[in-house]
């Protein structure tokens, strides 16, 4: 009986925890367009406790155009990992926060993605309030297959890893999202056209939302030669279009699947394998794993 009674203590107090709880707000901020700022965004940057800014001296001039007056405190990559246990402390004493980065959505390659996963874990609700974001203005304006994609914010500068992310988006086979730097679009372009990519169509998408906004199209190859002589100004992001499957050749197919058959395989492994593997259609799989 008193484990019972200490069980239903310990569940009141956890529902009591959960009801004065505060509130993780991810607030998404203008590009450039400071029109773009939702009615939304501008109540609640004006009524939490206080405003968790990547510079604060941007979000001050945000905050100032609107005559915002919520306090500011300063959350980026250098002090996220020493900051996030005492802010997720004050959320569970019912402080509300808002996260935000110094343009666009917050987490797409911006800090906050720490917070965020220690305040889901501790039980804080997290809203999202959603609104401009580079990455989907450019590939929406892109004019290029939109239904699936691939988003690899910004490439590393050299190495390993460099090399295995040019060789991954050159192989996709479906729409890929780059961040870049200005100075490094031309390069990144080149990369792209070495690694596979130069016919595939692409767009260089600049400054969007803002005065000089600007959709560059060509294939990788062209516009690497653009670029490789006149770097852009301003904020790029990159968008290349994905590469045409292999055919299939179904003779080899079935031969494969034979094979794997022979080595013990279930017809359901079978299938498995000739899909994630050889890129057989469910359906084609299917078929030759029973045959």
């Amino acid at each position: 009986m008193e484990d019972v009674v200490v069980g239903a203590a310990s569940a009141q107090a956890s529902a009591q925890a959960s009801a004065t709880a505060g509130t993780l707000f991810i607030v998404s901020t203008p590009i450039g367009n400071l029109g773009d700022l939702s009615v939304r965004a501008i109540d609640t940057l004006r009524t939490v406790d206080a405003i968790l800014a990547e510079d604060t001296r941007h979000t001050r001039a945000l905050l100032h155009h609107f005559d915002l007056h919520t306090p500011l405190e300063s959350y980026h990559e250098h002090n996220e990992a020493a900051t996030t246990p005492s802010l997720v402390a004050r959320l569970q004493l019912g402080t509300r926060l808002a996260l935000v980065s110094d343009a666009g959505t917050p987490l797409l390659s911006d800090p906050g993605a720490r917070l965020v996963q220690a305040a889901a874990a501790a039980g804080i609700a997290v809203v999202p309030i959603p609104g401009a974001s580079a990455l989907l203005a450019a590939l929406v304006g892109a004019a290029l297959p939109a239904d699936r994609f691939t988003f690899f914010g910004f490439m590393p500068r050299k190495g390993a890893e460099r090399r295995t992310l040019l060789t991954e988006v050159a192989a996709l086979r479906h729409t890929a999202v780059l961040y870049e730097a200005p100075s490094r679009v031309g390069d990144t372009l080149s990369d792209l056209a070495s690694a596979g990519a130069a016919e595939r169509r692409a767009v260089v998408a600049r400054e969007l939302t803002k005065q000089f906004e600007e959709f560059r199209r060509g294939t990788v190859g062209e516009l690497a030669a653009h670029y490789g002589e006149a770097p852009p100004r301003g904020e790029v992001v990159i968008v290349v279009e994905g590469g045409e499957a292999p055919a299939l050749d179904e003779d080899a197919l079935r031969s494969r699947a034979m094979a794997l058959r022979a080595e013990g395989l279930s017809a359901r492994d079978v299938v498995r394998v000739l899909m994630e593997d050889d890129g057989a259609p469910r359906n084609l799989a299917y078929r030759l794993a029973h045959d």
